[in-house]
């Protein structure tokens, strides 16, 4: 039998939750991400549970334990149950009734079978009891050791309960799916098909997708399937995918920033279309200004500092296809390091107004020409 172990599985917070759960006579299990994780040897950061006790009966057997209740889903037949500091999400085994594309009218269920089948992908329909045996009713076992990502049962009318689910397909993909092998076809196609239903999500929901997809170690055979079947361009208007690769690439040993590779795939309207922090869109919108300046990396990394000057390295060298310069690491500290020796004081009273403003700006521009390298006396001479 196939078994996890995890010191958030075994810790005394997390089995006290099973206590109070299984005081209802149900048994309670680990569900989705933490499984599939823990499976992985990959970082568990979430824990979802989920039993055939009602909502109800969760709740009056986590009070009955001590722990905090706090109703989250209740209409979904979710509550969060907080012990030891610690938030389990459980949910009541359902099925659904009727979807609009988004959200799902659900009836309460007792059985796994039925809970499985109406999750999105097979690696997601795992299930551990709380000593980690696994149960695995949908085949994802097999799915999740090739690391092969797909839809359970029928791909279209997955999508067409949520079609959040067609980014989350992209986004698994980049994170636990095999890209020497590809996307599963079925469901690349099913995507493809549903592409009109991406109309029906929120700005926040489709950033929120965009940005843990470009998180990936290599989003890009991802990012390239989008494109390909039309989804890139619904979600990222102007986008081009082609130095996404060679961007990734660059960055070996390097760790990844949503901005640098947002930047990389350029595009129109982005922080409407991702509802992105002022901070986010203005950093997206400066790194794509500099990339095409007259202005090189030592002068970057002066003016803007060096992880922006390391991203235009980056990105000049995808989008020009160019391999990074020898001496960028050393052009970037000298720049980031560098302090204009010359004040206004330094000209004053001689110059003032307007006149000091312009001065200073030409010594600037002379010292920086320099490398940095001419003192306050050269420049003042």
């Amino acid at each position: 039998m196939t078994r996890i172990t995890g010191n958030w599985l075994s810790a005394a917070a997390t089995q006290a939750v099973f206590d109070a759960l299984e005081a209802t006579g149900e048994t309670a299990y680990f569900v989705g991400g933490c499984v599939r994780n823990a499976l992985l040897d990959a970082p568990v950061a979430d824990i979802d549970i989920t039993t055939a006790a009602t909502p109800d009966r969760v709740s009056a057997a986590a009070k009955a334990a001590d722990l905090k209740v706090i109703p989250t889903g209740i209409e979904h037949g979710t509550v969060t149950v907080v012990s030891g500091g610690i938030a389990h999400e459980i949910t009541t085994f359902r099925a659904d009734v009727d979807t609009d594309g988004r959200h799902a009218n659900v009836a309460f269920s007792t059985s796994m079978q039925v809970d499985a089948a109406r999750r999105d992908f097979t690696m997601n329909a795992l299930y551990a009891d709380r000593h980690g045996a696994v149960s695995d009713p949908v085949g994802g076992l097999p799915d999740l050791h090739a690391r092969r990502l797909r839809f359970i049962g029928d791909a279209g009318a997955r999508i067409a309960e949520d079609y959040l689910r067609i980014l989350r397909f992209f986004r698994f993909h980049a994170w636990y799916g095999d890209a020497a092998q590809g996307l599963d076809a079925d469901g690349l196609a099913a995507c493809a098909a549903g592409a009109d239903g991406l109309a029906q999500l929120s700005a926040e929901r489709v950033g929120a997708e965009m940005k843990k997809l470009l998180a990936a170690p290599d989003p890009a055979p991802a990012v390239a399937a989008m494109a390909q079947a039309g989804i890139l361009a619904r979600v990222m208007t102007g986008a081009d995918a082609k130095a996404l690769p060679i961007l990734v690439h660059l960055e070996a040993g390097r760790a990844p920033r949503m901005t640098r590779r947002a930047a990389c795939l350029g595009g129109l309207g982005l922080k409407e279309q991702w509802r992105l922090s002022n901070a986010d869109a203005t950093e997206i919108a400066l790194l794509r200004d500099l990339i095409g300046a007259d202005m090189g990396l030592a002068e970057i990394a002066y003016r803007h500092g060096a992880a922006r000057a390391l991203d235009i390295a980056l990105l000049r060298g995808a989008l020009f296809e160019q391999p990074l310069s020898a001496g960028m690491d050393d052009d970037i500290a000298a720049g980031a390091g560098a302090v204009f020796p010359v004040k206004a004081a330094d000209l004053m009273p001689q110059v003032t107004g307007p006149a000091l403003g312009a001065r200073l700006k030409e010594l600037e521009a002379r010292w920086i020409a320099s490398g940095f390298t001419l003192g306050k006396a050269e420049l003042l001479r």
